[in-house]
Protein backbone atom coordinates (compact mmCIF):
# COMPACT_ATOMS: atom_id res chain seq x y z
CA UNK A 1 0.00 0.00 0.00
CA UNK A 2 1.47 3.80 -0.55
CA UNK A 3 1.61 6.27 1.50
CA UNK A 4 -1.12 8.43 -0.22
CA UNK A 5 -3.26 4.86 0.26
CA UNK A 6 -2.93 4.77 3.26
CA UNK A 7 -3.67 8.32 4.10
CA UNK A 8 -6.94 7.99 2.53
CA UNK A 9 -7.89 5.35 4.24
CA UNK A 10 -7.46 6.94 7.76
CA UNK A 11 -9.02 9.83 6.60
CA UNK A 12 -12.27 8.29 5.80
CA UNK A 13 -12.14 6.77 8.91
CA UNK A 14 -12.07 9.99 10.90
CA UNK A 15 -14.72 10.38 12.72
CA UNK A 16 -17.37 13.19 13.09
CA UNK A 17 -20.77 14.29 14.80
CA UNK A 18 -23.29 15.31 12.03
CA UNK A 19 -26.20 16.78 12.90
CA UNK A 20 -27.98 16.51 9.19
CA UNK A 21 -27.20 15.88 5.61
CA UNK A 22 -30.05 16.58 2.99
CA UNK A 23 -30.17 18.05 -0.64
CA UNK A 24 -31.72 21.37 -1.01
CA UNK A 25 -32.08 24.59 -2.72
CA UNK A 26 -29.01 26.94 -1.19
CA UNK A 27 -30.78 29.29 0.10
CA UNK A 28 -27.33 31.94 0.66
CA UNK A 29 -24.78 33.32 -0.71
CA UNK A 30 -23.71 34.39 -4.29
CA UNK A 31 -25.03 30.48 -5.03
CA UNK A 32 -28.33 30.99 -3.77
CA UNK A 33 -30.94 29.03 -5.91
CA UNK A 34 -28.73 26.40 -6.64
CA UNK A 35 -29.16 22.24 -5.88
CA UNK A 36 -26.72 21.37 -3.03
CA UNK A 37 -26.05 19.00 -0.63
CA UNK A 38 -25.93 20.69 2.86
CA UNK A 39 -23.85 19.04 5.44
CA UNK A 40 -24.52 20.35 9.00
CA UNK A 41 -21.96 19.40 12.04
CA UNK A 42 -23.52 18.97 15.56
CA UNK A 43 -22.01 21.84 18.04
CA UNK A 44 -21.41 25.54 18.20
CA UNK A 45 -19.15 27.71 20.30
CA UNK A 46 -21.88 30.83 20.03
CA UNK A 47 -25.01 31.31 21.10
CA UNK A 48 -26.56 34.29 18.46
CA UNK A 49 -29.49 35.60 20.12
CA UNK A 50 -31.19 35.15 17.09
CA UNK A 51 -30.15 31.95 15.96
CA UNK A 52 -32.29 29.42 13.69
CA UNK A 53 -30.25 26.30 14.21
CA UNK A 54 -29.81 25.69 18.09
CA UNK A 55 -31.33 22.25 17.52
CA UNK A 56 -27.39 21.70 15.87
CA UNK A 57 -25.77 22.37 19.57
CA UNK A 58 -26.28 18.92 20.44
CA UNK A 59 -28.52 16.79 18.31
CA UNK A 60 -26.60 14.42 16.12
CA UNK A 61 -25.42 10.65 14.97
CA UNK A 62 -21.33 9.71 14.50
CA UNK A 63 -20.50 9.06 11.44
CA UNK A 64 -17.22 8.52 9.48
CA UNK A 65 -15.80 11.04 6.94
CA UNK A 66 -16.56 7.86 4.35
CA UNK A 67 -19.80 7.80 5.38
CA UNK A 68 -20.59 11.08 5.40
CA UNK A 69 -19.10 11.80 2.21
CA UNK A 70 -21.22 8.72 0.61
CA UNK A 71 -24.19 10.09 1.31
CA UNK A 72 -23.57 13.49 -0.11
CA UNK A 73 -22.41 11.15 -3.39
CA UNK A 74 -25.64 9.52 -2.95
CA UNK A 75 -27.64 12.78 -4.06
CA UNK A 76 -25.80 13.24 -7.58
CA UNK A 77 -25.13 17.17 -6.83
CA UNK A 78 -21.99 18.84 -6.82
CA UNK A 79 -21.99 21.67 -4.77
CA UNK A 80 -21.45 21.33 -0.92
CA UNK A 81 -22.08 23.72 1.95
CA UNK A 82 -20.77 22.78 5.02
CA UNK A 83 -22.29 24.59 8.07
CA UNK A 84 -23.32 23.45 11.79
CA UNK A 85 -23.41 24.55 14.32
CA UNK A 86 -19.63 25.79 13.90
CA UNK A 87 -18.08 23.44 11.48
CA UNK A 88 -14.69 24.16 12.35
CA UNK A 89 -15.01 22.81 16.25
CA UNK A 90 -14.53 19.70 14.91
CA UNK A 91 -10.89 19.01 13.81
CA UNK A 92 -12.03 16.44 11.20
CA UNK A 93 -14.02 18.62 9.11
CA UNK A 94 -10.48 19.16 7.04
CA UNK A 95 -11.08 15.63 6.47
CA UNK A 96 -14.41 15.64 5.91
CA UNK A 97 -13.35 18.71 3.31
CA UNK A 98 -10.32 17.17 1.66
CA UNK A 99 -12.02 13.66 0.85
CA UNK A 100 -15.63 15.62 -0.90
CA UNK A 101 -13.13 17.78 -2.49
CA UNK A 102 -11.01 14.98 -3.87
CA UNK A 103 -14.20 13.38 -4.80
CA UNK A 104 -15.03 16.40 -7.27
CA UNK A 105 -17.44 18.20 -5.33
CA UNK A 106 -17.13 22.08 -4.97
CA UNK A 107 -17.03 23.05 -1.67
CA UNK A 108 -18.31 26.11 0.69
CA UNK A 109 -18.03 26.33 4.26
CA UNK A 110 -20.16 28.52 6.71
CA UNK A 111 -18.48 29.91 9.94
CA UNK A 112 -19.23 31.91 12.76
CA UNK A 113 -16.05 33.74 12.97
CA UNK A 114 -14.81 33.07 15.96
CA UNK A 115 -12.38 30.33 15.44
CA UNK A 116 -8.94 30.37 13.39
CA UNK A 117 -10.28 29.53 9.57
CA UNK A 118 -6.01 29.75 7.89
CA UNK A 119 -6.29 25.71 8.15
CA UNK A 120 -9.22 25.69 5.72
CA UNK A 121 -8.02 24.37 2.38
CA UNK A 122 -7.82 27.47 -0.17
CA UNK A 123 -10.08 25.41 -2.72
CA UNK A 124 -12.68 26.04 -0.24
CA UNK A 125 -15.26 29.00 -0.59
CA UNK A 126 -15.81 30.70 2.77
CA UNK A 127 -18.16 32.39 4.10
CA UNK A 128 -17.47 33.88 7.27
CA UNK A 129 -19.99 35.59 9.07
CA UNK A 130 -18.90 38.84 11.40
CA UNK A 131 -21.49 39.03 14.25
CA UNK A 132 -22.78 42.63 14.72
CA UNK A 133 -23.74 43.52 18.91
CA UNK A 134 -27.30 42.48 18.95
CA UNK A 135 -26.06 38.54 18.11
CA UNK A 136 -25.15 39.00 21.74
CA UNK A 137 -21.77 37.76 20.12
CA UNK A 138 -19.82 40.59 18.56
CA UNK A 139 -16.80 40.23 21.13
CA UNK A 140 -16.01 36.84 19.43
CA UNK A 141 -15.06 38.23 16.50
CA UNK A 142 -12.05 36.58 15.83
CA UNK A 143 -10.55 39.61 13.53
CA UNK A 144 -7.29 38.07 12.25
CA UNK A 145 -9.22 35.74 9.99
CA UNK A 146 -10.13 38.56 7.39
CA UNK A 147 -6.35 38.15 6.33
CA UNK A 148 -6.85 34.65 5.11
CA UNK A 149 -9.41 35.64 3.51
CA UNK A 150 -9.61 35.17 -0.68
CA UNK A 151 -11.08 37.27 -3.55
CA UNK A 152 -13.69 34.42 -4.10
CA UNK A 153 -14.98 34.45 0.10
CA UNK A 154 -17.61 35.88 1.66
CA UNK A 155 -18.25 38.03 4.33
CA UNK A 156 -21.42 38.45 5.85
CA UNK A 157 -23.12 40.39 8.50
CA UNK A 158 -26.53 39.58 10.04
CA UNK A 159 -28.09 42.23 11.13
CA UNK A 160 -31.82 42.64 13.67
CA UNK A 161 -31.87 46.57 13.58
CA UNK A 162 -30.53 49.48 12.64
CA UNK A 163 -27.96 49.79 15.25
CA UNK A 164 -26.37 46.81 13.77
CA UNK A 165 -26.84 48.03 10.37
CA UNK A 166 -24.61 51.11 11.18
CA UNK A 167 -22.13 48.41 12.90
CA UNK A 168 -21.98 46.49 9.76
CA UNK A 169 -21.65 49.83 7.39
CA UNK A 170 -19.09 51.18 10.14
CA UNK A 171 -17.02 48.44 9.51
CA UNK A 172 -17.19 47.65 6.37
CA UNK A 173 -15.87 51.31 5.65
CA UNK A 174 -13.25 51.41 8.26
CA UNK A 175 -11.63 47.90 7.45
CA UNK A 176 -12.46 48.60 3.42
CA UNK A 177 -13.97 44.97 3.36
CA UNK A 178 -15.00 45.25 0.09
CA UNK A 179 -10.97 45.22 -0.98
CA UNK A 180 -11.48 41.58 0.53
CA UNK A 181 -14.04 39.65 -1.09
CA UNK A 182 -17.48 40.26 -1.91
CA UNK A 183 -20.14 41.40 1.30
CA UNK A 184 -23.39 40.12 2.35
CA UNK A 185 -26.10 42.22 4.39
CA UNK A 186 -28.47 39.62 5.65
CA UNK A 187 -31.74 40.75 8.13
CA UNK A 188 -33.06 38.82 10.32
CA UNK A 189 -35.71 36.71 9.45
CA UNK A 190 -39.11 37.84 10.59
CA UNK A 191 -37.26 40.71 13.02
CA UNK A 192 -36.09 43.04 10.37
CA UNK A 193 -37.97 44.06 7.00
CA UNK A 194 -35.49 43.54 3.94
CA UNK A 195 -37.20 46.10 2.17
CA UNK A 196 -36.11 48.27 5.44
CA UNK A 197 -32.26 46.96 4.86
CA UNK A 198 -32.31 47.76 1.22
CA UNK A 199 -33.39 51.23 1.77
CA UNK A 200 -30.48 51.77 4.26
CA UNK A 201 -28.14 50.01 2.15
CA UNK A 202 -29.07 52.54 -1.21
CA UNK A 203 -28.84 55.34 1.11
CA UNK A 204 -24.87 54.63 2.06
CA UNK A 205 -24.03 53.55 -1.60
CA UNK A 206 -22.63 50.51 0.67
CA UNK A 207 -20.79 48.00 -1.61
CA UNK A 208 -22.44 45.25 -0.16
CA UNK A 209 -25.48 42.93 -1.35
CA UNK A 210 -28.90 42.51 0.36
CA UNK A 211 -29.30 38.58 1.40
CA UNK A 212 -31.98 37.15 2.23
CA UNK A 213 -32.75 33.44 3.46
CA UNK A 214 -34.12 32.11 0.12
CA UNK A 215 -34.95 28.85 1.78
CA UNK A 216 -37.32 29.99 4.23
CA UNK A 217 -39.24 32.08 1.29
CA UNK A 218 -39.95 28.62 -0.35
CA UNK A 219 -40.51 26.56 2.82
CA UNK A 220 -41.92 27.75 6.15
CA UNK A 221 -39.30 29.19 7.82
CA UNK A 222 -38.94 26.97 10.40
CA UNK A 223 -38.87 23.56 8.63
CA UNK A 224 -36.00 21.39 8.95
CA UNK A 225 -33.87 19.25 6.29
CA UNK A 226 -34.84 22.22 3.48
Amino acid sequence: MTREAGVARDRRGTPLRINEIFHSIQGESRHAGRPCVLVRLTACNLRCVWCDTAYAFEDGEDLAVGAVADRVGAFGTSYVLVTGGEPLLQAGVHDLIGELLDRGHEIALETGGSLDIAPVDPRVMIVLDLKAPGSGMSDRNRWENLQHLKPGDEIKFVVADLDDYVWARDVIRARRLETICDLLVSPVHGVLHPRRLAEWLLADRLPARLQIQLHKYIWPPDMRGV
